[in-house]
């Protein structure tokens, strides 16, 4: 197996400032949040996907979507991709979706002035009236390396900074 990446925490300054766009609270709020984030693991040594954890208790109603600061950045070996999906299980039972699909975690994310912060924005799609209740610290999606290839004639040399969008504008 090969060892190409390393989870870590953003700074708490970076997850402050996320966590507040979205749910307010206070300084020791946001702290206490923060410093129960555990970092993304395996659950087996035969798991493919790193399980991502709610940073707190979540209710997600039919039709509704949530964009999760997860306080979490990926350091992540050229010529690898970091893929996000919803934990499959939440996808069986719910339909729990994430809104773009699959997440893409390029390995110049790490050093964008984000600090490389990954959000997940989650859909719950039921087709059955059910409500997704995610409690603290419990998986709800995960990560995937994946290795990938370039073209011959590639020569871009570009350099990120951003997340959504930054690499087309």
């Amino acid at each position: 197996m090969k060892r190409v990446a390393q989870f870590e925490k953003v700074s708490f300054e970076q997850f402050y400032n996320s966590w507040r766009d979205d749910f307010g609270g206070t300084e020791d709020e946001v702290r206490s949040i923060y410093n129960s984030i555990p970092i993304p693991r395996r659950a087996t040594s035969g798991s493919a996907g790193y399980d991502i954890f709610a940073p707190v208790d979540f209710t997600i109603a039919p039709g509704q979507s949530l964009k999760i600061p997860t306080g979490i950045r990926c350091r992540i070996e050229d010529g690898w991709v970091l893929k996000i999906y919803p934990r499959s299980g939440l996808g069986f039972k719910f339909r729990l979706q994430l809104n773009n699909t699959v997440g893409i975690i390029d390995s110049d994310y790490y050093y964008s002035d984000n600090e490389g912060h990954i959000f997940i924005k989650v859909m719950n799609d039921t087709n059955e009236n059910k409500t997704v209740e995610l409690k603290a610290a419990s998986g709800f999606a995960q990560g995937i390396f994946i290795e990938y290839g370039i073209t011959f004639d590639d020569d871009v040399t570009d350099i990120r900074n951003g997340g959504f969008g930054s690499t087309t504008k």
